[in-house]
């Protein structure tokens, strides 16, 4: 492909070098360095397997499979769509992937067909790494969904992809096994600080998620800039509740924050507290991150455990917004401090402070990581508003992208003429700085921190042939935040159809199952605005009722 990805333009390269935000590392040299001074620190902790990997064995791990990798021919710049639950092997696959210059690009284990069909066609994907757990039984460790069928599907349809690799102890089918790709470790040159280190999903509003295109230098910064503020140092546990591949715990602090500084993690295979809680006092767990519907179970198990979660020092609540009444609900629970979250896999990210007052850690979601990051909170024009007047939230910074993968199109609409990110919130900006979260301005659902855009649904709906519109629009949910109801006119001669068909049509399309309508309300008409267009707000305030279905 001969179309470049868009970058931070000369001047502000080497201002941030300037400034000391990039340094020149790269992953393939951070995982080096940690090995080279403290071989035999933990970590990884695989506690369902019971694996604990030093630092040293990690190492050697990415060296092996690096070596292992290339000997199959992925070579520099070729993509890898890596699809696995929290388990040790999905470290070992991406720093071999850093190793050698590949770009792992990062889907979630909820994703299907639809979605791993076209990240594989788009990237022209050479590799894809699944899971497979022995006998896939429900109820089993991780996930007993089949994606070695997954797997086999979409490299029927995606010529360019060379490679199905099988990480588990599970059959892997007509696949080769991830244990037996490693070899013996060659010398490799590996990329620059500058080049892309891996893609990203987007939450995305419109159809599939979009790729987010991130470097070694700029992502390695916004981890050291997170472990500062969050107090991550060599003696820290951090506790790995959400995907692995999440942009949220990976980075802030995430899983690579935590190796950025030596400290340990550990897997959390299933985020229920039953299962997190003995890990946390087992492991002596001291900071973990949840999203909102995650921390409100957690507090509610937390106030009559019996387990010991006094090592845990600090709850990371991100990915969607933390409602005043549910923050104060933290420290009572579990005993530790609570810092909000608010970023993007597009860059920017906010944080609380650890010494900020109460009051602004359970009001507010922070303000940036960066004295680089700039923030301006605009109008529907563009012209900016005065700090507590709610606007659309516009950023640029050392850690925020200039563009998304492969999308000229869309980046002429999301990025500003001078390389500001239209983030598609509204936000308002108090009197210290912070970032007060008051919604989103893009057609987009936020269930429990899984970025729905309602186009994608909308679409898959269409598809019925009993179906003549639909519209896919968000409920307010006390424990989701939102949920997805989708308004549908059937055909004029269609059959009778049930709410719970269209669901299941829905799912057998492939879509992942948290896009699948919460609800599916059937209409005659949509309300339109004054210009003929339909009004999704009227749409939103009717779904606000409650009904049987």
């Amino acid at each position: 492909m001969s179309y470049q990805t868009p970058t931070w333009p000369a001047e502000f390269a080497e201002r941030y070098r300037a400034a000391g935000w990039w340094r020149g590392e790269t992953f393939g040299q951070l995982l080096r360095d940690r090995a080279e001074a403290h071989p035999d620190r933990i970590a990884i902790v695989d506690p369902p397997r019971e694996l604990r990997w030093t630092y040293g064995e990690l190492d050697l791990r990415a060296d092996r499979l690096a070596a292992g990798f290339a000997a199959r021919g992925i070579a520099p710049g070729d993509k890898v769509v890596v699809q696995l639950p929290n388990v040790a092997e999905f470290f070992e696959v991406v720093f071999a992937l850093f190793r050698i210059g590949a770009l792992p690009v990062f889907a979630l284990p909820a994703h299907r067909e639809t979605e791993i069909g076209y990240f594989c066609s788009f990237t022209e994907a050479a590799a894809y790494v699944v899971w497979a757990e022995d006998g896939d039984r429900p109820g089993g460790r991780y996930d007993s969904f089949d994606y070695r069928g997954l797997a086999a599907t979409v490299r029927d349809r995606v010529p360019t992809l060379r490679h199905v690799f099988v990480a588990g102890d599970g059959d892997p089918g007509p696949f080769e096994p991830l244990a037996d790709v490693a070899t013996d470790p060659v010398p490799t040159t590996g990329p620059a600080p500058g080049d892309l280190a891996f893609l990203q999903l987007s939450g995305g509003s419109t159809g599939v998620p979009k790729l987010i295109p991130r470097t070694h230098d700029d992502y390695i910064y916004s981890l050291r800039g997170s472990n500062e503020i969050c107090g991550v140092d060599e003696h820290s546990v951090f506790l790995c509740v959400l995907p692995a591949a999440h942009n949220f715990p990976l980075s802030s602090p995430g899983t690579l924050g935590a190796l950025y500084a030596g400290a340990r993690v550990v897997l959390c295979p299933r985020p229920d507290p039953e299962t997190a809680f003995p890990l946390i006092e087992r492991e002596r767990v001291t900071l973990t991150g949840l999203v909102p519907p995650l921390a409100l179970l957690w507090t509610e198990a937390g106030r009559q455990t019996s387990y010991d979660l006094s090592s845990l020092q600090v709850l990371l609540v991100g990915g969607a917004k933390f409602s005043e009444e549910a923050a104060r609900r933290v420290r009572p629970a579990l005993g530790c401090t609570l810092q909000q979250v608010f970023g993007m896999a597009e860059g920017l990210v906010n944080y609380t402070r650890l010494d900020d007052p109460v009051e602004t850690i359970v009001t507010t979601q922070g303000r940036p990581i960066s004295p680089d990051d700039e923030i301006r909170i605009v109008d529907d024009e563009d012209v900016e508003v005065p700090d507590g007047t709610p606007g659309h939230l516009l950023t640029r910074g050392p850690y925020t992208i200039r563009g998304y993968w492969m999308a000229p199109e869309h980046n002429a609409r999301a990025f500003t003429e001078d390389g500001f990110y239209r983030t598609g919130d509204i936000v308002r900006r108090t009197e210290t700085g912070h970032l007060v979260v008051e919604g989103r301005a893009k057609d987009q659902i936020n269930r429990g921190g899984e970025k729905i855009a309602a186009e994608e649904v909308e679409n898959h709906i269409l598809a019925h042939p009993a179906v003549h519109d639909a519209n896919v629009v968000a409920v307010p949910d006390p424990y989701l935040g939102e949920r997805t109801c989708a308004y549908v006119i059937l055909r004029a001669d269609a059959e009778p159809v049930k709410p719970v068909e269209i669901k299941k049509f829905v799912r057998r399309r492939g879509l992942a199952a948290y896009k699948v309508p919460d609800r599916v309300e059937f209409v005659d008409a949509f309300p339109q605005t004054g210009v003929g267009k339909v009004s999704k707000k009227d749409l939103r305030a009717a779904a606000r009722t409650p009904d049987s279905r």
